[in-house]
């Protein structure tokens, strides 16, 4: 009988290290104070590198609200996603930053990871006919310019002894773990 409340002092170890061990979900969204033409530049970037764009045409899920900050979030985060959530995919010039909270609304559901995103991008190929937002029609006209710079500055330390380190925390320190509470609960 002593090794059933041992089992389920195991079990909740367990579920315990899963859920610390790998964290919350997080989205990348655009920055408030990103401008329009920054903002345009980074979201052709994302849909031709291989964001899935397609919630956000004309008949998507996701086009409206027809913003550019609606589609451009939309589009960092699907690429930030099937980046595996790397903080690096998530920079586009400094118009984005990761978030916490889940931008989702209505029937637009944001990818919070990514299996849910379709899975790791492939290595990009230049689509047949780029993705290009449309805005509404306004009264004023504006000249697009290109920005230049969408990834983030590359690291100087070339020091990856530390590159799987959220692997090993899963992979080892979870089966460890799990086999101390079992041992030491007799």
């Amino acid at each position: 009988m002593a090794a059933l409340p041992s089992l389920l002092s195991a079990l909740l170890l367990h579920h315990f290290l899963l859920v610390v061990v790998e964290g919350s979900s997080s989205w990348c969204v655009v920055r408030t104070d990103a401008s329009y033409q920054a903002l345009k530049a980074a979201l052709d970037y994302a849909c031709w590198a291989g964001a899935d764009c397609t919630p956000i045409q004309s008949n998507g899920l996701c086009f409206l609200p027809n913003t550019i900050q609606a589609h451009a979030s939309y589009a960092f985060n699907s690429f930030y996603q099937r980046k595996g959530m790397s903080p690096d995919s998530c920079y586009f010039s400094g118009t984005a930053n990761i978030a916490r909270t889940d931008p989702s609304y209505g029937s637009c559901v944001y990818p919070g990871s990514l299996s849910a995103a379709g899975g790791a991008i492939p290595t990009p190929t230049p689509p047949t006919k780029p993705y290009s937002f449309t805005p509404p029609a306004t009264t004023t006209t504006t000249t697009p310019t290109i920005i230049t710079g969408l990834a983030p500055p590359l690291p100087t330390d070339t020091d990856n002894s530390r590159a799987s380190i959220g692997f090993m925390d899963v992979a080892v320190l979870l089966p460890a773990a799990s086999v101390f509470v079992i041992l030491f609960s007799f």
